[in-house]
C-alpha cells in the first residue's frame, strides 16, 4: 500500500509581496539558498523535515480552479514555537505589524499556549507551544 508523505501546504494570494511579508513574521526566509520565486508562485527556504510552504497568485488559481479561492474559517496549518513566551511575541509582532489576530493567545486546557493569526487574504495559522 502506498504511504504519501505530507509535502506542501498552499495558500493563495491577492498581493504576493503582501503576503511574503507577512509570512516573514513567521520565521520564512524567501531569499536563502532553495527559496523559489516566480511571478505567480513563492516558496521560502525549506528546513529539514518539515513541509513546503507554497503561495499562488490568487488570480491563477482562479483560471486554474475555474472559481476563486477562499481563505478557511479553520486554521490551514501550525507553527510550533519554542515557548508560550515565542507565542506571545509573535502574535504581538503580527498584530504590530496590522495583521489581524483571530484568537489572542491563551493557555488551551490541552496544555499548550495557543494564539490564531490570519494573513492578509485571511488564511489563518494556529500558533503554539507546550506549556
Amino acid at each position: 500500500m502506498p504511504n504519501p508523505v505530507l509535502d506542501a501546504v498552499a495558500v493563495s494570494a491577492t498581493d504576493i509581496e503582501a503576503s511574503k511579508a507577512f509570512y516573514r513574521l513567521l520565521g520564512f526566509d524567501f531569499e536563502g539558498e532553495g527559496a523559489f520565486s516566480a511571478p505567480q508562485h513563492v516558496e521560502p527556504v525549506r528546513r529539514a523535515g518539515e513541509p513546503r510552504l507554497m503561495i499562488d497568485d490568487a488570480a491563477l488559481m482562479e483560471k486554474l480552479n475555474g472559481e476563486p479561492p477562499r481563505a478557511p474559517n479553520h486554521s490551514i496549518f501550525a507553527m510550533l514555537c519554542d515557548s508560550p513566551m515565542e507565542v506571545d511575541a509573535v502574535a504581538a509582532e503580527v498584530a504590530a505589524e496590522g495583521h489581524a489576530i483571530v484568537t489572542a493567545p491563551w493557555d488551551a486546557p490541552w496544555g499548550q499556549r495557543y494564539a490564531t493569526v490570519s494573513d492578509p487574504d485571511g488564511y489563518r495559522i494556529d500558533l503554539f507551544a507546550q506549556l
